[in-house]
């Protein structure tokens, strides 16, 4: 039974609402793929049944489920792989070099979903930087949903998934086989600092980080909460901070505090010295 007008209202306002993703008309098939296993799982007959829950407000578990679900997790190992050989060629080199001295460097992957991405900037730094493991190296990872976070921290992959994007040489190097899943080495995992952050609520604890990927994130909301987004951002941004966004987005008409910087494989975003 399709979702009917007035159910996919509430659950788009809802959604709207805590964690500021735009569901537009058209997308009510998401909504039902998404929520007819939760409906299923939480033993309710049908979405109708779960939708009335929620309007009562009786169920504050059930709600973050909903929310959870509607947000999108796609994710892969070295996704895009032009971000990743950026570090590796100029960016992790320059700041090196710049941070010598201080010996300190953060990076923080934000909306991280299941962990494939900042995995792999552990993997980059084990091949190549090997040196930075002897700073104060901060790597963070944040997401709204604590089930992609739980996934995260494990570090357990399908067949599929390491087979997206992942050289066969680091799944040797870095994974040992768990069934019929592959599970990345204690020694990675423990590199990383996992929390639970929505991006338009306060970033209580977050510090200052010298590199940024919010990458394939801003898309799904509309421009207001971009421009927060981005505010946000730059209050966690050294004045040689890099941020990296996805390729179909941009700083250009939101923020102009912002300016792009051009590297051989592309480019990244600085805050404006002019701003």
């Amino acid at each position: 039974m399709a979702i009917s007008e007035r159910d996919f209202q509430f659950i788009s306002d809802l959604v709207r609402k805590e964690s500021a993703i735009s569901l537009e008309k058209g997308k009510e098939y998401l909504v039902e793929s998404r929520l007819g296993p939760i409906a299923v799982k939480d033993g309710f007959e049908s979405i109708v049944e779960l939708v009335d829950k929620l309007r009562a407000n009786t169920n504050m578990l059930l709600k973050r489920k909903v929310v959870e679900a509607m947000t999108t997790n796609e994710t892969s190992f070295f996704r895009d792989i032009e971000p990743f050989e950026m570090m590796r060629e100029e960016i992790l080199p320059e700041l090196i070099e710049q941070k010598k001295n201080e010996r300190k460097l953060s990076i923080w992957s934000a909306a991280a979903s299941t962990g494939q991405e900042i995995y792999s900037l552990c993997f980059l730094i084990k091949e190549h930087f090997p040196q930075l493991l002897s700073w104060d190296l901060k790597l963070v990872a944040t997401d709204i949903s604590t089930e992609t976070l739980d996934k995260a921290k494990n570090g357990l992959y399908s067949q599929i998934e390491v087979n997206r994007g992942l050289p066969a040489t680091m799944l040797v190097k870095y994974f040992t086989r768990e069934g019929t899943d592959w599970q990345i080495s204690k020694e990675i995992r423990d590199m990383v600092e996992f929390r639970e952050l929505n991006l338009i609520q306060p970033w209580i604890g977050m510090p200052v980080f010298d590199i940024i990927f919010i990458r394939n994130v801003l898309i799904y909301f509309d421009v207001d909460v971009k421009k927060t987004i981005l505010a946000n951002m730059r209050k966690h941004m050294y004045p040689h901070s890099k941020l990296f966004l996805g390729a179909a987005e941009t700083t250009l008409n939101i923020d102009t505090s912002f300016k792009r910087r051009s590297y051989n494989r592309g480019g990244c975003y600085e805050i404006s010295s002019e701003s």
